[in-house]
């Protein structure tokens, strides 16, 4: 009996009792995705999360999910990505869910021809999912930021059109990481075009813990890099707004018109931070964002 229970569990049939707290309006004709990061490790801190998102996803029925690199760390022969991908996602790719991959500093760049990424054979590409929600995706590569793909991104930027413009990629511009932390080249080669077009939310891992950072020249900036990897201790710095670094995590994100809901859960299914990002319509920037977090219950 233990072992049936067991495997309705992970293929999503039972839900945890966590996983009830959904907050997102988990609307009807909304834009619902998945976000994680630093997860390509095959443990079972990988496994955990794994179960942890095909539970929520019974609930709050995302389309995708983005990967903000360190998709696989160490060998990645065939066999590793059964063990680092295929199978800690089973349940969620047996419905269709894709997944879009932006590479890591731990990742091989061949990880782009590999079909579920979802990446084309591209370091770097743009996608919109579907119709619904108005928004536009732009995963870049952090490793090397390469004239050509300045140029490439500038012009992506300028012609889409799009209500929301979200870019996901390793190496965060502001995160308050002792390890690691803000990458200020970086910034200075992105932050000038993010403002010109208007990017309103930007997800990147690299710093093995969660972070939403006080929005910084009207844009969201989102640090999910404890999917798999953790590392404790301080890293709290003027820039956060919430950061969690007790537990591993992941975000649901639901868009719906002007307003981006968030959540992020543990690999326990308890909700350690959520909220909404506000924009305005007119000017497509940010004017506000609200997040509250409950106290996790315990330790992991």
């Amino acid at each position: 009996m233990r072992r049936v229970l067991l495997a309705l569990f992970c293929v999503g049939l039972i839900i945890p009792a966590a996983a009830q707290d959904l907050v997102l309006p988990a609307q009807p004709k909304s834009l619902k995705f998945a976000v994680i990061g630093d997860s390509g490790t095959g443990d079972q801190h990988q496994r955990e999360v794994g179960r942890q998102l095909a539970a929520w996803h019974a609930r709050f029925p995302f389309e995708f999910v983005l990967m903000v690199g360190d998709n696989m760390y160490g060998s990645d022969g065939a066999k590793d990505y059964v063990r680092k991908f295929e199978e800690p996602y089973k349940p969620l790719l047996s419905t269709g869910v894709k997944f879009y991959a932006a590479l890591g500093n731990h990742d091989n760049p061949n990880q782009r021809f590999y079909k579920p990424f979802n990446m084309n054979g591209e370091r770097f590409y743009s996608f919109k999912p579907s119709l619904i929600g108005g928004a536009r995706f732009f995963a870049l590569d952090s490793n090397y930021m390469s004239p050509e793909q300045l140029e490439w991104f500038n012009k992506e930027l300028g012609s889409s059109g799009s209500d929301w413009k979200i870019a996901f990629f390793h190496h965060p511009l502001y995160s308050s990481g002792d390890r690691h932390g803000s990458v200020l080249t970086l910034r200075d080669q992105l932050e000038p075009t993010f403002i010109k077009h208007g990017v309103n939310v930007v997800l990147t891992g690299h710093d093995h813990f969660y972070e939403r950072l006080k929005p910084q020249k009207g844009i969201e900036y989102f640090v999910v890099g404890s999917s798999a990897k953790l590392r404790r201790g301080d890293n709290t710095s003027d820039l956060t707004a919430k950061t969690y670094d007790e537990g591993y995590a992941f975000m649901l994100v639901e868009i719906e018109g002007d307003n981006l809901h968030f959540q992020t859960i543990n690999e326990r299914g308890v909700t350690v931070d959520k909220g909404v990002v506000r924009k305005d319509a007119a000017t497509n920037k940010v004017i506000g964002t609200s997040g509250t977090a409950p106290r996790p219950s315990a330790r992991p």
